[in-house]
């Protein structure tokens, strides 16, 4: 059973955002299996998008330092949502180590 994309939230939620990207997902063709995509584009994807932002995040950071920002909310949002994503892109990891580890540990 697929799991469908929560992008309603997050578009509209940083539609009014300067500066911010949102981050869509990319459109996966089928697999051998017949299962959409893999789990390692997914996470790689995440990791990309976590990067952007984390870049964007310094990029407004240092723009309110230095007092070039406008509005600080810019740089809020930016640094929680990348704080939210590292936390995300961190417990999935986790849960597939510990997936794997609880594999190893089967018996044949």
């Amino acid at each position: 059973m697929p799991i469908d994309a929560v992008n309603g939230v997050t578009t509209n939620a940083l539609s009014g955002v300067s500066g911010m990207s949102v981050i869509s997902p990319n459109t996966s063709t089928q697999s051998a299996t017949g299962v959409d995509g893999s789990f390692a584009t997914s996470l790689g994807n995440a990791v990309d998008g976590l990067q952007e932002l984390q870049s964007t995040s310094k990029t407004l950071a240092l723009k309110a330092v230095t007092g070039n920002l406008d509005d600080i909310h810019d740089a809020t949002i930016a640094s929680t949502r990348a704080q939210v994503t590292l936390e995300l892109v961190a417990a999935v990891r986790n849960k597939g180590v510990d997936a794997f580890n609880e594999i190893m540990r089967m018996q044949a």
